[in-house]
């Protein structure tokens, strides 16, 4: 099939002219980003590299785990309600029913209505 004479000139030379533009369009976008992330790439801020461990000391906790404070609670005060429990340890009774829930199954509180008592 014969070429149209200049068919093969003019395509090439669409497409390069689409190139330059997809490529100041990448170079638009690349400078946004920039602006954005202040120079990083992502949501990373500096500091130390991704994947890199290091070896980190947790605090020690006073008085045990937040079980055995409810329990200690729970045996001092038999009868007492998780929000009354709740606001002795000072966190929120949301948590300390996930807590309670474990105790129960353990076997170390009981439950009747609303109270706990020791197991």
């Amino acid at each position: 099939m014969p070429l149209i004479p200049g068919a093969v000139d003019k395509t090439a030379s669409f497409l390069k002219d689409q190139i330059a533009e997809l490529e100041r369009e990448l170079s638009r976008l690349q400078r946004a980003l920039a602006s954005l992330t202040d120079g990083r790439e992502g949501r990373r801020g500096p500091g130390r590299p991704r994947g890199s461990t290091t070896t980190t000391r947790r605090r020690r906790r006073r008085g045990g785990t937040r079980a055995d404070q409810a329990v200690k609670i729970i045996s001092q005060n038999p009868g007492i309600t998780a929000s009354e429990i709740a606001k002795q340890m000072r966190i929120k009774p949301n948590y300390l029913y996930r807590v309670l829930t474990d105790l129960q199954k353990e076997g170390r509180v009981k439950k009747s209505g609303r109270s706990y008592s020791a197991g």
